[in-house]
This record gives C-alpha cells, structure tokens and sequence, in this order.
C-alpha cells in the first residue's frame, strides 16, 4: 500500500499527453494549448492615446495658450496629418498619436472655441500616451503551452492575432459503475433492495469541468463474463476508464478481474487514506484504467486527489495541487493510522470540518467545499490552527 504523495508521483509519472489538433480561435474556450501563442505584432503597434483630448506637440503647449484645431483621430482612423507647434488633434481614447504630437491633454482641462482650443492649469505632467509595444513585443509569448483558455487566457490569444490554435485533444472517458444494487436514477424505486447509481454522475461532471468528454456511461451486475465483455467495449472507445465500486475482495467484487483478460498492468491498488483506500490505477491495452470506491464520498474524495491529475496529464497541464494554508474555525479531531482527508465547509472564520464524515454521505457532499489533509497519528487541533487544505 502506497501513500497519496506516492501515488501522485506514479501518475506523474505513467500518465502522459494525447496529442494535439488545431481549432479556431472561436471554438478554443475552456481548451488547453499545446503550443505556446506568440504574438504575431507588437501592441500597440504605433502609439495610442490613452484619454479622450487632444494631441499636442508638448513644449509648444502651455496653459492659457491658444492652439489651432486642424483635425481629428479617432480609433480606426487617424489623422493623416502631421500635427506642428500651435496645432491640435481632437483625439479619441485608442485612437493613434497623429506625426509630430507626443502629448495628449485631457478633455477635461481643455476648452474649445471654434476651430482653437485653450487648456487650463494642472493638465500634466502624465503624457496619457500608449507607447508601441508597451503592452507586449512582436514574438512574445502571450500564452504558453499546457494552459487552459479560460475567459482571461481568451482575450491574450485573440490578441496574438491569430484565427486557430493548437489544443490537446479532449480526453475520452468511459465510465463504468459495478454493482448487483445499483439501478439508474428513478427507477431505484421499483425494487426494494435496489440503490440509484449516483457515484458515475458526480465523476462525469468532474471530467467535464477538468477538459474531458465522457463518450458512455455504463452499470453492470456483478456478473464477471459479462463486465469482462463490457470492459473491452469500454477499452476501444475511450483513452480512460474509470469504473467505480467492486474494488475489495470479496468474491463479487469484479472490479480489477474485469480487466485481466485485457491486460491489465496494475500501477498502484490500495492507497493508505481514509477515505479512499481501494482506489487503484493501472492500465489495459494503452488505456488507463481507474478504479474509485463505490461510497460516493470516497470516490468523489479520491477523484479530487486522483482523477484531476490523470486529466490534467492526458491534456499536457503539468499542474500541482494548489494546496492552501488555512485556519480552522472549529476544532479538528484526532486520525487514526492513515492520513485522512478531512471534509469541511469555509466561514469567514476558517475552515469548519463536517460532522457527517462518513464515507458513504451523500447529502453532506453539498456542505463540503475543502478537504483538510491529515497526517496520520496527527492530534486532535484546536479552533485558530492551521491546516493544509484543497478546495473540493
């Protein structure tokens, strides 16, 4: 039996991209780069005001001094002019410094009579001039490889000014829920010793929002001949199967037996947390394979230590846990011998931990929005101390 730490280090390790293909710039929000964006210009490419006013030639200009009006710049269409001593440019916020200005004054401070415009006392000393380049140089790199285009990363590629980029290929997932009791949601009722198969939906929205496109979603009974039959339909079709529950072993649990005549090559089976401890990865046929326990709160647990990074890797974002050093609002119980993930909810105060820690909770994952990482054998901690935490 491994340790978390160590099992993050195999799927660093096993796990690696998909490849890549090459989409428009349009459809690219929430893809990840597989290739650095460079900027394509400087930009700005020339110089741009930075306030509505008027574009001067600065030593020429001063307070009470009446200037000449001799045209206009607005974004997109500048004045072709050159702009000489006694002169001015009615200038637009973007719009480009006309030839011959290097200042631009506010309109606030001018006042204009006709075809001359006159400026008033405190105008400076800030030129409100975009340089060329001052935002970014020709061949920069705007935004490197491996980052998913959120709403941010999308204004810094179009700003590239290029019309396609070069994604990783979406990670297909099939999951696969094991289980004499399960039965899909809204027909649990119908059978008295049924459950609703609820594990498989909650991975599903976590593929979704790490990148990945779940192409089927399947429950079987504990009956191997036909989960072995079920595992390689799921192997032609997806680069990862995650299966949940049937992880022990008892003599129903089918989980791994399901993929040996498939060549499975076991990576890690048990891992010493709480909760979570069956979960296992391998792989078959070039697919990985993960096994989640079947108590939702382990597997969903599990998932967030373990799915996201598997992910991640298969989209080329070489990314760590973003772990967090946090206060408790409440106290924290004591654990046993494995390290423990601890559910909790945030206050304004800190983080209070969940008194349902049951690993088969279900309504209790609503409330539960950090998971506080326990050593093992660590004491019990008092309101105020501070815990390593991940957002859950």
């Amino acid at each position: 039996m491994i340790t978390a730490d160590e099992a993050l280090s195999l799927i660093a390790a096993k796990v690696g991209p998909l490849g890549s293909e090459t989409i428009e710039l349009a459809d690219a929000a929430g893809r990840t780069l597989a290739e650095p964006l460079i900027a394509r210009c400087d930009a700005p490419r020339q110089p741009l005001s930075a306030m509505d006013g008027y574009a001067v030639v600065e030593r020429t200009t001063a307070p009470g001094k009446r200037l000449e009006l001799i045209g206009e710049s607005r974004a997109g269409r500048g004045f072709a002019g050159i702009v000489g001593p006694g002169q001015a440019v009615r200038i637009f916020t973007g719009a480009p410094l006309p030839d011959g200005a290097d200042y631009v004054v506010m309109q606030e401070y001018a006042s204009r009579d006709g075809d001359h415009v006159t400026f008033t006392e405190g105008y400076g000393p800030a030129p409100h001039v975009r340089a060329v380049a001052s935002d970014f140089s020709k061949g920069a790199e705007l935004v490197p490889a491996g980052t998913r285009l959120g709403a941010r990363a999308m204004v810094a590629a179009a700003a590239a000014d290029v019309s396609e980029v070069c994604v990783a290929r979406r990670p297909r997932v099939a999951t696969f829920a094991t289980g004499d009791e399960l039965a899909l949601p809204g027909f649990a009722y119908l059978r008295p010793d049924a459950i609703p198969e609820s594990v498989s939906f909650g991975v599903s929205a976590m593929v979704a929002q790490e990148g990945g496109t779940v192409v089927s979603r399947r429950t079987g009974a504990d009956e191997l001949d036909a989960l072995i039959a079920a595992a390689d339909a799921a192997l032609n079709e997806a680069d990862l199967v995650i299966v949940t529950g049937g992880a022990s072993v008892g003599d129903r649990d089918f989980a791994k037996p399901m993929f040996a005549p498939h060549g499975l090559d076991l990576w890690f089976d048990k891992v010493a947390m709480k909760p979570g401890k069956p979960v296992w990865l391998g792989q078959a046929r070039g697919t990985v394979v993960l096994g989640l326990p079947g108590n939702p709160t382990s597997a969903m647990v599990t998932g967030a230590l373990f799915l996201r990074p598997i992910l991640a890797r298969l989209l080329g974002e070489a990314k760590a846990h973003p772990w967090h050093c946090l206060p408790l609002a409440a106290g924290l119980k004591a654990t046993g011998t494995r390290e423990t993930f601890t559910r909790a909810r945030w206050d304004e105060d800190g983080l209070i931990p969940l008194d349902n820690q049951d690993s088969g909770a279900q309504a209790a994952l609503l409330q539960a929005d950090w998971l506080i990482r326990c050593l093992p054998d660590q004491a019990a901690l008092a309101p105020g101390a501070m815990v390593t935490a991940l957002r859950f």
